[in-house]
């Protein structure tokens, strides 16, 4: 099959985003907006007939001081990753990044490599020879992703270390979600553990109640994140990036993202955004007050999120990133414990990969993210 590389309209590249069932929120051409430090270019992979049948965003981050650049293709390129000919469509993209300036390369194909359902993740938890999620046998494990791998490293592709050189803005490897598909929203609620159903309940007998925010609420939205980032010590984006994320999204699809807030006797307990992508959902970011965690505000909150998100058709609820430790006293582990509560699955993709066009400056980078 040959295939040719160009760039394409932003018009081009979403009408192919939404023949889709799904594609990474990262992958839509908004996404360039809300990354305003980093260039953008939209890339379309064209058949011998020029029918679109793949498409790309870069983003390109310039090396202080020197026109070269990182290029950056967060979660993607959207391509057929399982086609026998991985060459035919990564091979034009380095040989077209090459020419834009490009050092090194960073994608992050959508592969999914294992799954781990919530009974062998907690039969992980209780065992206390396992301090990691891969040491559990996975539920499912993807014979192709493997294949996947193995063509990338002998294309000359290095596997990205975990939170390698991407400026902070690496995807998570490992993912938390609850599947939708052909289920009913019975069995969904019944896969949920009994702590989380109590909760749920609990929430419901105190009269919290979940509502849908919008733009004029990212203000409150921001309070509430703020006091999240101060208890769990990380730097909280500004307000700014909420409100442009909001704006560009919503302009380019009107269902793109959501806000919610969870409330008790009027005040704003807890709140979450939420991004779509066709049958795809994800709980993007979440925030919580310090008050009123009685009452289960952030369990009620998800349990309503989800279920609009079924209502919309969605195949899966996504939320978004774990780490892998499975030991009780990494400061990480709360965050599965409470995902696992859903009774999703743990997933794990292949990771990010890098390719040096430049090894010299490749090797610069690293050392100078190193010293960040």
């Amino acid at each position: 099959m040959s295939l040719t590389l160009r760039t394409i309209s932003r018009e081009q590249h979403l009408a192919y985003i939404q023949s889709l069932p799904s594609a990474s929120h990262c992958q839509v051409p908004a996404w360039a907006d809300v990354k305003t430090e980093w260039r953008s270019e939209n890339l379309g992979w064209f058949d011998r007939n020029d029918q679109l049948v793949g498409v790309g965003l870069v983003l390109y981050r310039q090396l202080p001081k020197i026109k070269r650049y990182l290029a950056y293709l967060p979660e993607g390129p959207v391509i057929n990753w399982n086609a026998p000919n991985l060459d035919d469509w990564l091979q034009p993209m380095l040989a077209h990044l090459k020419s834009q300036g490009a050092f090194s390369v960073k994608m992050g194909p959508p592969v999914v490599i294992r799954r781990w359902d919530a009974t062998a993740i907690k039969a992980g938890i209780q065992d206390p020879d396992v301090k990691r999620l891969r040491d559990v046998e996975a539920t499912h494990i993807e014979p192709r992703a493997f294949e996947v791998a193995d063509r990338l490293r002998k294309m000359g592709w290095q596997q990205g270390e975990d939170g390698g050189a991407g400026f902070g803005d690496v995807q998570p490897r490992y993912v938390y979600q609850v599947p939708l598909a052909n289920r009913s929203l019975d069995d969904v609620l019944k896969g949920f553990n009994q702590l989380w159903r109590r909760n749920i309940k609990k929430a419901e007998k105190a009269g919290v109640e979940v509502v849908q925010g919008g733009y004029e609420d990212l203000a409150e939205w921001q309070r509430l994140y703020e006091i999240t980032a101060e208890r769990d010590r990380f730097r909280p984006r500004p307000l700014s990036y909420f409100q442009r994320m909001w704006t560009v999204l919503n302009s380019e699809d009107p269902n793109r993202m959501r806000l919610y807030f969870a409330r008790h006797n009027g005040v704003n307990l807890s709140a979450a955004t939420m991004l779509v992508v066709g049958g795809h959902v994800w709980y993007s970011y979440g925030a919580s007050d310090n008050i009123g965690r009685e009452v289960r505000p952030s369990n009620a909150m998800q349990w309503r999120m989800l279920r609009d998100a079924y209502a919309m058709g969605a195949t899966v609820y996504d939320l978004r990133g774990i780490s892998d430790s499975l030991d009780e006293s990494d400061h990480l582990f709360g965050l599965i414990q409470f995902k696992v509560g859903t009774g999703g699955e743990a997933v794990e993709y292949v990771g990010e990969w890098d390719f040096p066009l430049n090894k010299v400056l490749h090797k610069a980078l690293d050392i100078y993210m190193s010293r960040r």
